[in-house]
């Protein structure tokens, strides 16, 4: 019960800032994003990449989950291992978002050539220069953003040795997780949902 208290007051907090800043907010825990998020009404989509055999791919590489179509650009191609999406040289990857979504997050990190994980300083950037900088060294790293006006339509994403050198580190990315607002007939579901709910207690 507490613990959901605490992920209310925090959400309550962020819903404030947000409603004075109109600006993006970031997030480094997921269950604070996900009930962000729904608290907002979006529902959120999970793009794993698990769907994708392993190898090299050209870029620009299209793909799509649920209601969120995406496209990633990187220079030399992109490169995936075990559900881990890469780009094939030590450079910027670049997600565009078509339509945009309200929300986006995800497991950012640095790898070397052979999917290792490299302690890396992950810089993430939205299309409109909002940032997120962080030292990374686990798979399961997660920075998320959640824009409280104009819809995110992409998300440019480096990783460098903490020296600074990109060489040898190569940004990966292993689940992206989405908020859009629901399609009209799930909203309507979800008011049928409500009315049996209130019914049935």
């Amino acid at each position: 019960m507490k613990f959901h208290q605490s992920i209310a007051s925090v959400v309550a907090i962020a819903a404030c800032t947000a409603a004075t800043q109109a600006s993006i907010i970031s997030f480094t825990q997921q269950t604070v994003w996900e009930g962000f998020a729904t608290s907002n009404s979006l529902s959120i989509v999970t793009e794993t990449f698990n769907a994708y055999a392993d190898g090299f791919y050209p870029s620009p590489l299209a793909g799509n989950t649920g209601p969120v179509n995406w496209v990633a650009n990187a220079t030399g191609g992109i490169f995936v291992q075990g559900g881990v999406f890469s780009t094939n040289n030590s450079t910027e990857l670049t997600f565009d978002f078509a339509g945009g979504v309200n929300a986006v997050s995800g497991n950012f990190f640095g790898t070397d050539a052979n999917f290792n994980v490299v302690p890396s300083m992950v810089y993430l950037t939205l299309q409109d220069g909002s940032s997120y900088l962080g030292f990374i060294s686990a798979t399961d790293a997660y920075t998320g953003f959640y824009s409280t006006g104009a819809l995110i339509t992409s998300l440019r994403f480096t990783a460098v040795a903490p020296g600074g050198a990109q060489a040898g580190v190569y940004p990966s990315v292993n689940n992206l997780y989405f908020g859009v607002v629901p399609a009209p007939s799930a909203i309507a579901l979800l008011g049928v949902a409500g009315l049996f709910g209130r019914r049935r207690r």
